[in-house]
């Protein structure tokens, strides 16, 4: 069967607690971007609201909008570590969250260790870190480090390990927070490809990102969110052709 993943009416508050109602409202208005809600004894914000998305095999959809439009809120949801307040998240295939490429790193552990820990972390079975084991090491180029703590190493080391086991997982949804990382220069092109490679090889990818550059190579669909709520929804150009203009409005008029 083919994987899937369904959003329907799908809403979500969240509480604000130990501040002043008018305090919570600025913080709401900053940094969560959803509406205030002040009628119950307990003040909340509404993150999410009435979000319906539908996407299967070989759907690539940007979440596009401006810091605390919900994006991350929405991968949250996506992910299983919001629960709904109203309606329902259903799918059909592993879903992997890739916001942090380096979950449970400890640096008194040798890259080995580390492999296991993160690997873990990210979601693959004993099976598939032992399968895969042997690729990480050989794509970090770590060597004899590997079996060294990773205290002993470069940034640039770091970087090319945990970028190893991020693209090394399996999955048949992803979802990804900003884009992934691929480490230092000299390792670009290496990492470019390898990345291109978890991309193919993964059914539906769920992005949120900034980069505009990114959002036209990678995804064939987009929705506009702005306060919790999707504005449009289509193909990239066309949410492009709402979101941008409405950005560059913005800064005129901050420069005039």
């Amino acid at each position: 069967m083919q994987s899937w993943i369904k959003l329907h009416n799908v809403s979500l508050d969240i509480p604000i607690y130990g501040a002043d109602k008018s305090f919570r409202s600025i913080l709401a208005n900053r940094y969560v971007g959803g509406k205030l809600n002040t009628k119950k004894k307990s003040v909340s914000v509404t993150a999410l609201s009435n979000i319906n998305i539908n996407l299967e095999d070989g759907d690539r959809l940007a979440l596009i909008g401006h810091n605390g439009a919900g994006k991350s809120t929405l991968l949250s949801v996506l992910a299983g570590i919001y629960a709904p307040t109203h309606g329902k998240v259903s799918h059909h295939g592993k879903v992997t969250p890739l916001f942090n490429i380096t979950p449970g790193l400890d640096t008194a552990d040798t890259g080995l260790e580390n492999i296991k820990t993160i690997a873990t972390y990210l979601g693959m079975t004993n099976k598939q870190i032992k399968d895969k084991t042997d690729d990480i090491v050989n794509f970090s180029e770590l060597e004899d480090y590997i079996k060294l703590p990773v205290r002993t190493y470069s940034a640039g080391m770091i970087s090319r390990l945990c970028f190893g086991i991020a693209t090394a997982i399996e999955s048949n949804i992803l979802l990804v927070d900003e884009g992934i990382g691929a480490g230092d220069n000299s390792f670009a092109e290496k990492a470019k490809k390898r990345l291109e490679d978890l991309y193919n090889r993964t059914d539906i990818i769920v992005l949120a990102s900034h980069s505009k550059e990114l959002v036209q190579k990678l995804c064939n669909k987009a929705i506009l969110l702005e306060h919790g709520q999707i504005k449009c929804s289509g193909t990239v150009a066309e949410v492009f052709e709402r979101y941008y203009p409405v950005e560059a409005n913005k800064e005129e008029a901050i420069t005039t």
